[in-house]
């Protein structure tokens, strides 16, 4: 699942970027509202978590601007602005929610769970496969051989990201800039203790082996 935070308070977005990740959520950050609005319509996400008060453009023109070029992504809007006009201006923008600075991550995270829960009962998720595994990324349940497999949420990252790139080798640098965001030495060993500790879950107890090693590039999700 993908977020875009569009905020330009370094300390709030931070906050948000920490939290959302923890939850294991994946987030793009934009900081001001032009740089929002091409990032919301140049890429697809599951919800856009939006403040008002923006350098550059503001969120309400972002908000309509997104709308009026048709894109029916979640949006929550963040607001010191607690006023009922406020509130209904935002909404008739074309927010689907509304929160109130300061708030709650948890709040927020309930908030972000409801509106991505209802968008995919509009679009269904399909479960994603490979041979014998099943995975649900709504759920986030894993079956190997119709076997439940409880995975962390690192681990279910890295599984989901191999799973949308069947028969590609992706390398160390590619898995630690998708799962933990930022850059890492890519002579970390970070990304070869996830692959254990994913392969003693997915592959060690089953008979076909499913997640190789292509010595001196990366890994890849395959048949024997």
């Amino acid at each position: 699942m993908k977020i875009l935070v569009i905020e330009d308070d370094k300390k709030i977005s931070s906050f948000l970027l920490k939290g959302l990740k923890e939850a294991g959520y994946t987030v793009d950050l934009a900081g001001d509202g032009e740089e929002g609005l091409h990032l919301a319509t140049t890429f697809e996400y599951d919800l856009i978590i939006l403040d008002i008060m923006l350098p550059k453009m503001d969120g309400l023109t972002l908000l309509e601007k997104i709308r009026t070029e048709g894109y029916t992504t979640p949006i929550i809007i963040l607001s010191a602005k607690e006023s009922v006009d406020d509130k209904v201006k935002g909404l008739q923008s074309g927010g689907d929610d509304y929160l109130i600075k300061p708030f709650s991550f948890n709040e927020l995270l309930a908030r972000v769970q409801v509106l991505i829960r209802r968008g995919q009962r509009v679009s269904p998720q399909i479960n994603l496969k490979f041979e014998d595994l099943v995975v649900n990324p709504l759920t986030r349940e894993v079956w190997r051989s119709q076997k439940l497999v409880e995975l962390h949420v690192k681990e279910f990252m890295l599984l989901e990201y191999l799973l949308l790139n069947p028969g590609r080798v992706l390398t160390k640098t590619q898995i630690l800039e998708k799962i933990w965001g930022y850059d890492f030495d890519p002579q970390t060993n970070v990304v070869d203790v996830l692959i254990c500790r994913l392969r003693n879950k997915i592959d060690k107890n089953f008979k076909t082996k499913i997640i190789h090693t292509t010595r001196g590039v990366g890994y890849v999700l395959k048949k024997n």
